[in-house]
């Protein structure tokens, strides 16, 4: 299976290029040409992209899963917009540009295992990787674009996601500088239920990465078994995800 980054169809400089850009995912020609060779190669592909939205002059960003057939069989948008006022970065607001989605998509089954979808600034809010968690997620997905910035908290957030949900986590990242206005962390990453890193791609943006590692579902539930976190819950103190 491949998983690749958040905004794998473009990275725009301006909002009139992004909603110049943006498609219907029923005609958009990037989704359309994954189809295709995911059917072709017998693949299951994992990728972020843009959707146009119903919202006049926003787009959704979308994280969508495609069988090996060509078929679309997950769709999640991103329901947390990342904003951002930091002194010595770019001011950013999502929401200016994109519409948040509004309903956590159900875990997808797959050769792998059952993947929860999120993207990129989900990472930070734990609860939906509980929700996930608690509805049978064994991999937790994010398709990111982390800036140079925030790409301080990236393994320690991933790492925390995986050690919290006993599941593995697999982080595709843009990397490098798109354009004026943006650039990207890279490491993309996979990490294992036990929280260690599987496999990380190296920090150079001159030169493609891929991050492989194996997913194995028995060392998932050996570790489920020998630390049942979620069976000692405290749902008397505190409400279930």
């Amino acid at each position: 299976m491949v998983f690749l980054p958040e905004s794998s169809d473009f990275m725009s400089s301006s909002q009139d290029q992004m909603l110049e850009l943006a498609a219907p995912l029923d005609s958009h020609s990037f989704l359309n040409n994954i189809r295709r060779a995911a059917k072709e190669y017998s693949i299951w592909v994992s990728v972020g992209i843009h959707e146009s939205s119903s919202e006049p002059k926003k787009v959704n960003n979308v994280h969508v899963i495609v069988n090996n057939k060509g078929d679309i069989v997950s769709i999640y948008r991103k329901t947390h917009m990342y904003s951002s006022d930091m002194n010595d970065g770019p001011t950013v607001d999502e929401s200016e540009s994109t519409t948040p989605g509004d309903e956590i998509t159900p875990p997808v089954d797959t050769p792998l295992g059952k993947i929860g979808s999120q993207i990129c600034y989900d990472l930070r809010y734990p609860e939906i990787s509980i929700k996930l968690r608690n509805k049978g997620a064994e991999i937790l997905t994010f398709p990111s674009a982390f800036t140079p910035k925030t790409g301080a908290h990236w393994e320690i957030l991933l790492r925390a996601r995986a050690v919290e949900n006993q599941a593995f986590v697999i982080a595709s990242g843009q990397i490098g500088q798109h354009n004026e206005k943006r650039e990207s962390f890279g490491h993309a990453m996979i990490v294992d239920p036990w929280g260690t890193v599987l496999a990380e791609c190296a920090d150079n943006a001159e030169i493609p990465g891929m991050a492989i590692a194996p997913i194995d579902i028995g060392y998932l539930k050996q570790i489920r078994k020998e630390q049942p976190v979620f069976e000692n819950r405290r749902y008397d103190l505190y409400p279930k995800i």
